[in-house]
């Protein structure tokens, strides 16, 4: 006699339980997602016309889901906005980018409170023990949580997933807008069975993120899976105290998922880059899976461990998707490539300037007036300072390349542009052009490899991330590492030419 249906799924579940519990890794999958976007309309849309956008991103979505559960992988993590689109107008963000094609000549999209409703579900609390796919009716309608909850139980894999959750409210709540609801971006997350066992609304919005409120405390999100403990947070979250350092320094979470929609920015945050020495810093792993549309330099995705990336995907040639598996440890901080507790500013405090510099000059890198001196020789030993911050560098470079500038950087102060955030930043970089006025401008190529670098900075913040990218925005991973003194030193040769090499210190007291 065969066993019916729900006795085969609860046998294949818990196989796969047993079989994630017999080991000390998992395998992880994120989904880099060309987003099927809105037409551009006056007035909202109707919710049948929304929910059928919805699932044509699904559709693609579902797609992935299968390909990554048939290929082992235990979670998938799909992108924020990666079921309906985009919330901001060309007009807004025109300022912040070099160079913005309009690939339809519509003159932009823009998700108002109004506009984005239709594609809004309620999305209860965690707690209420839900399987959407098997009790759809339950609560509210909810098809988009429906079908997510159907890929999950379908595929027997963790699905995650970026939508939009709307909550009423009225007069007797002084904080309730004046249309009569709160409107959230909500990363939910669905466990193999379907049932749903996260969800997590966005604390720091980004600037043009007007049709969103946040949460009035924010929210720091865990769950419990059979490789480890997760957490998660959504895309400008990651510049932030809280929730991201609260999951990891006080949550004690081992791998973090990380919806986002990110727009990169050279040279300290490309998607791959700074992802990556998140991970790194953190000592955890970390699953970002981004949109990719070109057009607004969207792209970079990827699997991280805290000793550096397992995959990753950085692509500005086309418009496709991409999905990228890989292997993890379930608990990474046990492992013997989680990195040491690092002192930051030892090495750095303990050492005399390096030869004091008579030509430093000024240069902005993103808004930020950035203190430089550059590499005027082969190979050598500089110091920049910048108010508390003196920033050391040892270097020798496998044949200088006449036409190509390097500097090293200092940056001491607060950032207030798209947000307000405290920084310091030591940075060997590479310039546009031999014009020093070109420092700290976006560079995507380099030809000038370094036989070995060490830099390293007085930093007032136990919070660093190390960047190195290479030439073609590429990583370096295995390349490089951090030593327990604050130094971040090349273990080898550079295999490619670099365009910065950076120590990117967020002082979050100081916002």
């Amino acid at each position: 006699m065969l066993p019916s249906q729900p006795l085969l799924h609860a046998a294949v579940f818990a196989l796969a339980v047993l079989q994630a519990l017999a080991s000390d890794t998992f395998i992880a999958a994120v989904y880099e997602h060309a987003v099927i976007l809105p037409d551009v309309t006056d007035e909202p849309v109707s919710p049948d016309d929304a929910l059928a956008l919805m699932n044509k991103n699904m559709d693609v979505l579902e797609g992935a889901i299968k390909e990554a559960a048939q290929q082992g992988a235990h979670i998938i993590v799909t992108p924020e906005d990666g079921i309906y689109g985009w919330h901001f107008t060309r007009e807004a963000i025109y300022p912040y980018l070099e160079d913005i094609p309009d690939p339809a000549g519509r003159g932009g999209w823009h998700f108002t409170r109004e506009a984005i409703y239709p594609y809004l579900e309620d999305i209860p609390d965690p707690a209420v023990n839900w399987i959407p796919c098997t009790d759809p009716t339950r609560f509210a309608p909810a098809p988009v949580q429906e079908r997510l909850s159907c890929m999950a139980r379908n595929n027997s894999i963790y699905v995650v997933a970026n939508m939009g959750d709307k909550k009423p409210c009225n007069s007797s709540d002084p904080g309730c807008p004046s249309d009569g609801r709160y409107q959230y971006n909500t990363d939910v997350v669905f466990d193999p069975e379907g049932k749903l066992v996260a969800r997590y609304h966005k604390y720091n919005l980004f600037m043009l993120e007007t049709q969103f409120n946040y949460p009035k405390e924010p929210e720091a999100v865990t769950f419990e899976t059979p490789f480890g403990k997760f957490g998660i947070f959504t895309c400008f979250d990651i510049l932030f105290h809280e929730p991201a350092v609260v999951l990891v320094s006080e949550l004690q979470v081992d791998t973090v998922l990380f919806p986002t929609a990110w727009m990169n920015v050279l040279p300290f945050l490309t998607a791959i880059e700074f992802h990556s020495a998140w991970a790194m810093g953190m000592g955890v792993n970390f699953l970002a899976a981004n949109t990719h549309y070109t057009s607004i330099s969207m792209t970079g995705s990827g699997i991280y461990a805290p000793d550096g990336a397992r995959t990753y995907y950085y692509n500005m040639k086309n418009e496709n998707g991409c999905l990228l598996i890989a292997e993890l440890d379930s608990h990474p901080r046990l492992s013997p490539a989680s990195p040491p507790a690092v002192s930051w500013s030892s090495y750095a405090s303990s050492v005399e300037r390096f030869s004091p510099n008579d030509h430093d000059f000024s240069g902005l890198i993103f808004h930020d007036q950035f203190t430089f001196t550059e590499l005027t020789t082969p190979e050598g030993n500089l110091t920049v300072c910048q108010k508390d911050l003196c920033c050391h560098l040892s270097y020798k470079m496998a044949g200088k390349q006449e036409d190509e500038v390097y500097v090293l950087g200092a940056f001491d102060g607060l950032h207030v542009v798209e947000g307000q955030y405290y920084l310091q930043i030591c940075t060997l970089l590479k310039c546009k052009s031999t014009d020093l006025n070109t420092c700290g401008q976006p560079v995507e190529t380099a030809q000038t490899k370094f036989e070995m670098f060490s830099l390293s900075g007085t930093f007032g913040t136990n919070y660093v991330f190390p960047e190195v990218l290479y030439s073609g925005v590429q990583l370096a991973p295995g390349e490089f590492e951090v030593l327990n003194d604050g130094r971040l030193i090349s273990k080898t040769r550079t295999t490619k030419p670099v365009i910065t090499v950076t120590l990117f210190g967020r002082w979050y007291e100081k916002d």
